[in-house]
């Protein structure tokens, strides 16, 4: 049943720690590798340096919400939400 799932590389859930400057300040953030893949492609989209999409996004969420408890979470969420936006019309069936 979860073959597919169970079957996952454990590269690909390797976590990394990268250091970012968000706010003027440099933080590290450590997420799995296919969640930087899809950080890597979504700067890409937005034809913005990862760096930049990171400390774009903190600063457009701060403006939102005044706080972000958990900024590695809202990554994984943006992952998410962008996987869902732009998933294809054959694979949803």
């Amino acid at each position: 049943m979860c073959e597919i799932y169970s079957s996952t590389p454990p590269l690909e859930y390797e976590q990394i720690t990268r250091s970012v400057r968000l706010s003027g300040v440099v933080t590290s953030i450590r997420l799995e590798r296919r969640f930087w893949a899809i950080l890597d492609n979504v700067a890409t989209q937005e034809e913005l340096s990862l760096g930049k999409f990171l400390a774009t996004l903190h600063e457009e969420a701060y403006s939102v919400h005044g706080e972000i408890s958990n900024f590695a979470s809202l990554l994984r969420v943006v992952c998410t939400t962008y996987l869902v936006k732009y998933q294809s019309p054959e694979t949803v069936a």
